[in-house]
């Protein structure tokens, strides 16, 4: 069973920024890796990450879970284009 609960964040001026310098390092850092992913030919999850997990922290400042977060949503996006190009549902 699924419990949806919608919850609305009242950050501060100074957590509203470091909210927003996060979510934009996420994204530059999850273009990147689909880049690499494109350029190197490289889509599954655990070999995606041997290319670009240590940069994604190292050149972002990202933690881990958001780092893995971001190249697995990378694979996830590849894997469903792939279906769709294929004629899948």
């Amino acid at each position: 069973m699924k419990l949806v609960v919608e919850v609305r964040l009242l950050p501060t001026p100074v957590q509203a920024s470091a909210l927003e310098k996060t979510l934009r390092a996420c994204n530059e850092a999850t273009g990147w890796v689909a880049e690499v992913a494109f350029e190197r030919g490289v889509f599954t999850n655990f070999a995606l990450r041997r290319h670009t997990y240590g940069q994604v922290k190292d050149r972002w400042n990202l933690g881990a879970q958001a780092a893995q977060h971001g190249i697995k949503k990378t694979c996830d996006a590849y894997a469903t284009l792939r279906t769709n190009l294929r004629g899948g549902p």
